[in-house]
């Protein structure tokens, strides 16, 4: 029996994105820039999936600009329009709970010039408007906001806080990194007012290597790879079809009928919750509970992503004892839990030093059922006890 609850690092692959994909390198390999009937068909497939995104985003399709996933995504939002725009002006706002892919790009703009501010948030992960809208300056030229934080799951409101922006100062490019979003909300970025907006077919049941970022039209980028020229001369580089394609397929299946997978991963989440509080010693980051765990409360954070404290015992022991049981977690966000360091979204958030080595992320999807949820909770309460005299002593 295998329990898979690392749905926020990668998802698996639909079967029709496997089949897809198949068939692309299969059949239809013809490199899209080429003149004849094989690099036509190449071509359809880009296309044809650059469509389906955009029409899930209710964009224009020249709007949408593969990459090679989430992270360069970021990079090319960020390091491309603060090159584009620094004429403008060389300070940049963002939060001080973003992923790595935007953290280190912004260091990069810092070690270049660029003065970078960060938001503070509060216990729940929210961003502290005020803060933000005191932060911007005249010659603040770009805000870049995670939408659904990848570790604890807080959904920005991002509806409040660009409009809250464009008072203070309507010409501010606002970029989103919306790959944890991406699939389990519905995202307007027009009528939200975003410019740019980052999201990754791993996390939406699609292959790894292939992500995508919206940008306006009225946005000015420059691109931070050069070469051929394709993607409209933002992205060079021979586009990576199979993915493309792959991509497209997941965007279509994870579409179909989206609002009830959504409500039922909700379902597994609070069941979830609910139970795991049960245990000793557990608590959970990134909700706001009364004196019940109620629905409304839970829908507040995004579905699929729960970080859960277990005082008395080591987040990475604990994971790996889960592991030795086919149940398979993360300390955190995927691209980052390798690495010797503290979570800078659990310190925004002011957790206690004990707790920072003690919290878990579980991560459903779709397929989660609650037999899974089940299994995997009746092991923790068999592993913690023992895991807990062993670190007392």
């Amino acid at each position: 029996m295998e329990i898979y609850l690392d749905n926020g690092a990668t998802t698996r692959v639909f079967d029709s994105v496997k089949d897809k994909m198949i068939t692309v390198l299969s059949n239809d390999y013809g490199n899209p820039s080429s003149l004849h009937n094989k690099g036509f068909y190449a071509e359809q497939y880009i296309k044809e999936a650059r469509e389906i995104i955009a029409n899930s985003l209710k964009v224009e399709a020249k709007e949408v600009i593969f990459t090679s996933g989430g992270t360069e995504a970021n990079n090319l939002a960020l390091i491309g329009v603060a090159n584009a725009n620094k004429r403008r002006g060389n300070h940049i706002i963002t939060t001080r709970i973003e992923h790595s892919s935007v953290n280190e790009p912004l260091k990069h703009l810092m070690n270049n010039g660029f003065e970078v501010d960060f938001c503070s948030v509060d216990k729940y992960g929210n961003l502290i408007i005020n803060e933000l809208i005191e932060l911007i300056r005249d010659d603040t030229v770009l805000i870049s906001i995670i939408y659904v934080n990848n570790e604890i799951g807080t959904i920005q409101d991002l509806s409040t806080i660009i409009n809250k922006i464009k008072e203070a100062k309507q010409d501010i490019i606002i970029h989103v990194d919306a790959i944890q979003a991406y699939g389990k909300i519905n995202i307007n970025p027009k009528k939200l007012g975003i410019d740019l907006l980052s999201i990754s077919a791993h996390k939406i049941n699609g292959p790894k290597g292939i992500g995508a970022l919206f940008i306006n039209n009225k946005t000015r980028i420059n691109p931070i790879i050069f070469g051929g020229g394709q993607e409209l001369n933002i992205r060079s580089g021979t586009e990576n079809v199979p993915a493309i394609a792959g991509f497209g397929q997941a965007v279509i299946e994870t579409f179909d009928n989206m609002d009830t997978k959504i409500n039922n991963i909700y379902k597994i989440k609070k069941y979830f919750i609910e139970k795991v509080l049960l245990i000793d010693g557990t608590s959970i980051n990134g909700i706001e509970f009364t004196d019940t765990i109620n629905e409304i409360e839970v829908k507040k954070t995004a579905p699929h992503i729960v970080s859960v404290s277990f005082r008395g015992v080591r987040n990475e022991v604990l994971l790996h004892s889960l592991a030795e049981k086919s149940i398979y977690v993360s300390s955190g966000s995927a691209c980052s839990s390798n690495q010797p360091q503290r979570s800078s979204t659990l310190v925004s958030i002011g957790l206690d030093n004990e707790l920072l080595s003690s919290t878990l992320r579980f991560s459903f999807s779709d397929e989660t059922l609650i037999e899974d949820i089940n299994y995997t909770l009746e092991e923790i309460k068999k592993i913690l006890p023992i895991l807990r005299r062993y670190q007392a002593k």
